[in-house]
């Protein structure tokens, strides 16, 4: 009895080590990340671990000064927004008509959806380039936006249909006999219902195309369009790197995202574990 019970303790305790180092290892990037921008070259240099000495918050000047971060952010913002927007309404109106109605070619369609999730990004990025090549698709306000639909609806139509499946059929054939039409049964009854997933959803395509890089180096060469992701290789010199500066603008970068997920983890989760409960 007293072995089984200083068994489980140990088991315990070494889970628990092992889940400390983990989050360690998670959140420590981030810290060295946003410490080293306050850091000179010359202290980087000289130890990349250890605190700066002071606070040093002249490479924020000098990575705005430097570079259009305040323009590459805003077209990062600009197609992260509306991309992350219309997968949200086709995805929702999609996996509406999947889940409810059972219209020929419906499986097919379904599945051909989630053949989506199953090429990976790369393997395309040849193809599509030659794609827009041909159709003058270059260096345009909506290129990025295209395949950040493409490639982020079967993900979110995969999360609401089996959300959907969860949210009984009566609501629906209910209001029908009340009178309701199709787009308002669907958009006023049944689309409130869907909220914890819609805000997971929502989350996790924004912070996907904030953070896009790929299609963003391939088919945008336009200082114009470029998005935050590519203004970070701006830092990078063929024979020498400004790292703390590089790391002041990384910080830049990664700053909307991690305040937005720190307001809104808590719907993240919610509407993740509801999704997975109900499907």
């Amino acid at each position: 009895m007293i072995i089984n019970h200083t068994l489980r303790k140990v088991g315990q305790l070494i889970i628990n080590m092992f889940i400390c180092i983990f989050s360690i290892s998670c959140v420590y990037p981030i810290a060295w990340i946003f410490y080293s921008s306050l850091k000179e070259s010359s202290e980087f240099n000289r130890d990349i671990i250890a605190l700066p000495q002071s606070l040093n918050f002249d490479n924020y000047i000098k990575a705005f000064q430097n570079s259009n971060l305040a323009k590459y952010s805003f077209n990062s913002l600009f197609n992260a927004t509306v991309s992350t927007t219309i997968i949200i309404i086709l995805a929702f109106i999609l996996a509406y008509f999947i889940s409810r109605f059972n219209f020929k070619g419906r499986k097919i369609l379904y599945i051909m959806f989630l053949f989506g999730m199953l090429v990976p990004v790369h393997a395309l990025l040849i193809p599509i380039f030659i794609q827009f090549k041909n159709a003058g698709f270059f260096n345009k306000r909506f290129t990025l936006i295209l395949p950040y639909v493409a490639f982020g609806l079967p993900f979110t139509l995969f999360l609401l249909e089996s959300y959907l499946n969860g949210v009984p059929k009566e609501l629906d054939e209910a209001a029908m006999i009340d009178g309701s039409g199709l787009s308002r049964t669907m958009f006023t009854i049944i689309l409130p219902l869907c909220k914890p997933m819609l805000v997971a959803v929502g989350i996790l395509s924004f912070f996907g195309n904030w953070n896009e890089f790929s299609f963003a180096l391939v088919l945008i060469n336009s200082d114009k369009y470029k998005t935050v992701s590519l203004a970070l290789q701006s830092f990078s010199g063929q024979y020498a790197t400004d790292y703390p500066t590089q790391m002041a603008a990384m910080v830049v970068a990664i700053a909307p995202v991690l305040v937005l997920y720190l307001i809104f983890n808590k719907k993240i989760i919610e509407g993740m574990a509801e999704g997975a409960v109900k499907g």
